[in-house]
This record gives structure tokens, C-alpha cells and sequence, in this order.
């Protein structure tokens, strides 16, 4: 059964991008965070999951940032089956969530990394998402892609760990019950 985790940026006021998608506010501190565990992470997981704004991002800005690791994209307005390669990685779009998790099981992934803000807003509403490394950086960006929406209750989460990184981030580790499989 593949779990799934996510590794994401914020600005202090709740967002992982500017209103059009701009993530230079972001990119700049990266080069400033020093070890914030994110290869660490990357090389822990099997495959990538993610929607069609953060695919359509990736694909202009970075096409080979995820060094040939394979691509899952959820959309519903992609074509759906395999697209040209990112890179060296190969990418294939499915429609839905019950048909990307089987074709995930039947590939053998056993972790997947989440991401993209309306994707991990999906799994956590579905009970999917194991856990989560959220960095907030020292910056107020007013608008944007929010880090979290709604969900359909609650979702409590259990904090691992927090702890402080470069140029006044923070950077905090937390576990959900994953409720459905």
C-alpha cells in the first residue's frame, strides 16, 4: 500500500504561492535555509503526486528537478494516460483519486511525495496523508495559493518536530491518522 507525505514552503501569513502561481518570495529564502532536509526527504520517497497547476509550474520552470522520478499527475482537465517526459522522469495523468492510488499500488510505489497545494488539500480530506513538513518562512505575501483549505472536519495532527532553520524559518514535522486505505 503506497503512503503518502508532503515537504512544503509557506509564507508566515499561510500561503505556498503568490496569486499567479510566483514563487521568487519562497526561492529566495531556500537559498538562505541552509539543511532544511529536503534531499533527505526526496530521496525517501518512490514517486511524485501532484495537480495540474504545480505539473504546468515544473514542467516550464524545472522540467528535470525531480532527476527521473516518476510523475503522477491528478487532473481533470489533462489528457489522461502518459504525457511527454519531464525530463528524465516519466509522467502519467489520471483523472481520478481511486485510479491514480491503484496505479500507484500496481507500479509498486510504496511512498509518494504530495504536492501542490490543492493535492494535499485533497489527501488530507480523504484521511490519505501521513504526514507533512510545513517551513514557514519570515515573509507576508497578503495573497495567494493558501497552504491548507477546507476540509470536510477536523483534522487533528500530531507535531514530531519544530525546529529553526536559516534566515528566521521554521520548520515543524506532523504526523495524521490515516484513515483511509
Amino acid at each position: 500500500m503506497t503512503s503518502f507525505h508532503a515537504f512544503l514552503g509557506c509564507s508566515m501569513d499561510g500561503f505556498i504561492a503568490g496569486p499567479n502561481g510566483e514563487l521568487d518570495w519562497l526561492l529566495w529564502f531556500d537559498e538562505r535555509l541552509g539543511e532544511s532536509g529536503y534531499d533527505a526527504f526526496f530521496s525517501s520517497i518512490d514517486a511524485l503526486v501532484m495537480g495540474r497547476a504545480s505539473y504546468d509550474a515544473i514542467r516550464q520552470q524545472s522540467p528535470d528537478l525531480y532527476d527521473g522520478t516518476p510523475v503522477y499527475v491528478l487532473s481533470r482537465t489533462l489528457l489522461v494516460g502518459p504525457q511527454p517526459d519531464m525530463g528524465r522522469s516519466r509522467v502519467t495523468v489520471y483523472s481520478d483519486l481511486a485510479e491514480l492510488r491503484a496505479a500507484l499500488a500496481a507500479d509498486g510505489i510504496e511512498r509518494a511525495y504530495v504536492d501542490g497545494g490543492r493535492t494535499v488539500q485533497t489527501f488530507l480530506a480523504e484521511g490519505l496523508l501521513s504526514d507533512i513538513v510545513i517551513t514557514r518562512v519570515p515573509v507576508l505575501i497578503g495573497e495567494g495559493v493558501p497552504l491548507f483549505g477546507p476540509v470536510p472536519h477536523p483534522v487533528p495532527a500530531e507535531l514530531l518536530e519544530t525546529r529553526e532553520l536559516g534566515a528566521g524559518s521554521v520548520q515543524s514535522t506532523y504526523r495524521f491518522s490515516v484513515t483511509s486505505r
